[in-house]
């Protein structure tokens, strides 16, 4: 409901709402207090793994997911729809905190989850576009060679070096002609989706299983313990087994949670349909999911229906966490976005660009997440995806399940069964420092393509904030 009291036009927060092909008129809300096996806070792709991996887990399960707007309203409605292998922590972090096996065992967890998503499309019946077609790195310049050898090095030093291939010049156009490229990296392990076609197939799929979804109802605290609990704004759930807070970067409106994790703005834009002349031209026929760094770097989807959808590095964090409807629609980014675009491919001048949209993803202070359970308090708790949600929450999901039901398995000795999140400096420092470092970052990428070469050092101010 928007502030006067209207409906709101949910299909209009992204190309992926608008077409994702389902009623997006929301569920009815809580009808007061309830008692329940387990009691889930956001019906995005966390929340509604979770209530459907556990109800596969144990079908007799009571489960109630409670959503504010409606399922698949933020980041699992207006991500970048990339299903890919990327864990937020990279390998080197994994391996020096936790070891090599261990980093290992994330990829290859990561990995399934990539195929767990395809196998419940597949399943449910749920037509999310799903093609695992890869991930390729697009280096558009010499500079960029070497932070592709890198990762490769990185996958190789875990065992998984076969799951990733360098592509030179040539070997690139074959998949995608891009202006100015050098050459790329192909990943196997990552998929392209409609996002929001997924989010509320999977919706639909937790409520044939039993589940239920209470949407238009407000988490405002919640409590562990012997009675843990939910409070909302219409009334108290309480839970038998366990509350999963699973809100991503709205958890931050929560005040037990408010540092632990911070929202970072992302914007799209998407063009018209493509003809065949311009996909001629652009040779990208196997819907890889592709990257590329630069001051004009972005994330790109080739949807199903034949268009090209740009995602702009140009995060921003608002100051105390505040989400609204205006952070999402920056029309200077998306400007830029289209700009860039047509950087990347010539052939797209004249085209239109039909939507723009943003939203927030969630990060943590250290880029771990976290995906944990404590049996005491019977509190769960998974977020901190930074950007790398689709196939993470799928993980999450089936870990917190495992938590919860008490499955001596491989996922349940994940490290992020046991990692405890930092908390993110109070105000103002948090915003002065996470703005600047990300102008700093920026401002990297412009002198790397004005000398040849990134800068050894970001500057010094950015250091010691980093600190």
């Amino acid at each position: 409901m928007t502030a006067n009291g209207a409906m709101k036009n949910y299909r209009s927060y992204s190309f992926w709402l608008d077409t994702c092909g389902d009623d997006l008129t929301p569920r009815p809300p809580l009808d007061g207090p309830a008692e329940v096996d387990v009691a889930i806070v956001g019906a995005g792709f966390t929340g509604l793994w979770t209530a459907y991996h556990l109800l596969q887990r144990e079908p007799s399960l009571n489960v109630l997911v409670v959503e504010k707007e409606i399922a698949g309203f933020g980041a699992s409605g207006r991500n970048g729809g990339w299903c890919c292998a990327d864990f937020p922590a990279g390998i080197p972090y994994l391996i020096e905190h936790y070891g090599r096996d261990a980093a290992r065992a994330v990829s290859l967890a990561m990995m399934e989850s990539v195929d767990n998503v395809g196998a419940v499309c597949a399943k449910e019946g749920i037509d999310a576009h799903y093609d695992k077609g890869g991930e390729l790195d697009i280096a558009r310049a010499e500079y960029d060679l070497p932070k592709l050898e890198e990762t490769w090095r990185e996958y190789d030093s875990i065992g998984l070096g076969d799951h990733m291939l360098l592509l030179d010049k040539e070997q690139t156009a074959e998949r995608i002609r891009v202006a100015g490229m050098v050459g790329s990296s192909w990943t196997r392990d990552a998929a392209v989706i409609q996002p929001a076609r997924l989010a509320r197939g999977l919706a639909h799929a937790v409520e044939r299983h039993g589940g239920r979804i209470v949407e238009q109802t407000t988490v405002l605290d919640y409590f562990g313990g012997t009675a843990p609990r939910l409070i909302t704004d219409r009334g108290v759930v309480r839970a038998r087994r366990a509350i999963v807070l699973a809100g991503e970067a709205y958890l931050s409106r929560l005040p037990k949670l408010r540092r632990h994790v911070i929202p970072m703005t992302s914007h799209m834009v998407v063009t018209e349909p493509l003809g065949p002349e311009i996909w001629e031209q652009i040779g990208w026929q196997h819907r890889d999911v592709t990257v590329g760094n630069g001051s004009d770097g972005g994330y790109l989807n080739h949807t199903a229906d034949g268009r090209i959808a740009f995602g702009a590095y140009r995060a921003k964090y608002p100051f105390l966490s505040r989400i609204t409807d205006a952070i999402d629609r920056r029309e200077d980014v998306f400007a830029h976005a289209r700009n860039a675009a047509r950087t990347w491919f010539p052939a797209l001048r004249d085209v239109t660009f039909t939507h723009a949209w943003g939203g927030v993803f969630g990060v943590p202070r250290d880029h771990m997440p976290t995906m944990g359970f404590n049996r005491q308090t019977k509190v769960a708790l998974a977020f901190g995806y930074t950007g790398e949600g689709v196939a993470t929450s799928n993980l999450s999901g089936r870990v917190l399940t495992d938590l919860i039901t008490e499955t001596d398995s491989d996922l349940a000795h994940l490290p992020m069964t046991r990692h405890q999140p930092r908390l993110w400096e109070p105000e103002p420092l948090r915003a002065i420092g996470v703005n600047l470092i990300r102008h700093a970052r920026r401002q990297q990428a412009i002198i790397a393509e004005e000398t040849g070469a990134y800068p050894e050092q970001m500057p010094l101010y950015a250091r010691l904030l980093d600190r």
